[in-house]
């Protein structure tokens, strides 16, 4: 018998803000493809799944995150810990420099099944040392002709490349040299920067900072609470305003230092809403309870007053259109890959605590099963 689809998955609300979907409906698959999603899907299919009290949505996007080799800093196996978790796409922040490229292209991005894109480090041995080493503490391993090779070499797994400014990963180097070395590398390849800003010491402006950046690029870490950050008494400051009218977009990058709720509340009631939220995942999220991942940071968006309308596409649509994947992953168009997620809201999940371990309640977004290019994830 020939069947019209491989896979049917519908859910009592399906939520795409590519196509404007959000409802009842479902999702037709045929050679790890969409090739129909809406309110009523007809024709006969190989095998279907029918999720009525969940959400569904195209695969998640993550904008930071560490998929890595697990003798990395700070790399984790993305096939165990963030596929089955909703997540199908991930960018690297940072993990492999031009030094390792050609052994992270093969380990990680062609060996896993998550889709796995990079923000090269601009030092040139990235990640792969010990935890506490500042990979940008030498100048010297900031070596531009290499990291332009390597970018030229990875097309377009290479999205851009990843700087951190703070003394934890700059240490004792002045971070503005830090900087302009990875800008040199940006304006050589035609790339964006994921740019982790200079907290502490105060000794370097945010304004300032904000300044030397360019039209697409990404600013992470965007809610912590720490000194010169984009929140002073309760507003955003006037640089982070003028920072996106120039196109500077900010990304929540949470980890375990940069999500704070009294942050993320107040630039939400004054209208500035982060582009992306994403995890920045690493080794020291494996095991913990409840599970970092990024439906969890998601939920504490909307415990801060983001919409659901508002923070969906800030997992879906919007990272996949800053990576250059929007026709083929974060939407549930036809003709894009199948990538799913299929998510349960949990009115008694733990409290949503942020990295000073305030807490806020009222309820958690769980994975419930990913779908990745028409395959269900066990």
């Amino acid at each position: 018998m020939a069947f019209d689809y491989d896979l049917i998955v519908s859910a009592g609300r399906v939520f795409c803000a590519d196509t404007g979907l959000d409802g009842p409906g479902a999702v037709a698959v045929k050679d790890g493809r969409i090739v129909a999603s809406g309110p009523e899907i007809r024709g006969t299919t190989k095998e279907s799944h029918d999720f009525p009290d969940c959400l569904l949505l195209p695969g998640l996007v993550d904008m930071h995150a560490h998929p890595a080799p697990g003798d990395w800093k700070y790399g984790i196996d993305p096939d165990i810990e963030i596929l089955p978790r909703g997540t199908t796409t991930i960018l690297s922040q940072g993990d492999s420099g031009a030094a390792h490229w050609p052994e992270y292209r093969d380990t990680t991005i062609r060996g896993s099944r998550t889709r796995v894109r990079l923000a090269i480090s601009a030092a040139i041995n990235g990640e792969t040392g010990a935890m506490g080493t500042p990979c940008f503490e030498n100048i010297d391993d900031l070596k531009v002709d290499e990291a332009v090779s390597a970018i030229q070499d990875g097309g377009d797994d290479i999205w851009g490349i990843a700087v951190n400014c703070s003394q934890a990963s700059s240490g004792t180097a002045d971070p503005r040299v830090v900087l302009s070395k990875a800008i040199e590398m940006a304006e050589r390849t035609e790339r964006p920067l994921l740019f982790g800003e200079r907290w502490e010491p105060y000794d370097w402006p945010i304004a300032d900072q904000l300044e030397l950046l360019r039209p697409g690029d990404v600013v992470t870490y965007c809610f912590h609470a720490s000194p010169n950050g984009l929140v002073e008494n309760g507003k955003v400051i006037d640089a982070a305003w003028k920072a996106r009218e120039r196109g500077i977009l900010f990304d929540i990058g949470h980890g375990m230092t940069s999500f704070d709720f009294h942050t993320a509340e107040a630039a939400i009631a004054d209208g500035f809403l982060p582009d992306t939220i994403s995890t920045d995942q690493y080794i020291r999220h494996v095991g913990s309870n409840p599970q970092h991942d990024l439906l969890r940071t998601l939920s504490k968006l909307l415990a801060s007053g983001m919409s659901e309308a508002d923070a969906f596409p800030r997992v879906t649509q919007r990272p996949a259109q800053i990576l250059g994947l929007d026709s083929e992953v974060g939407t549930l168009a036809p003709g894009s890959c199948a990538d799913l997620c299929v998510a349960r809201w949990n009115d008694a999940a733990p409290p949503l605590v942020d990295v000073a371990r305030v807490s806020r309640s009222g309820g958690c977004y769980e994975s419930v099963q990913t779908i990745r290019a028409g395959d269900m994830i066990r």
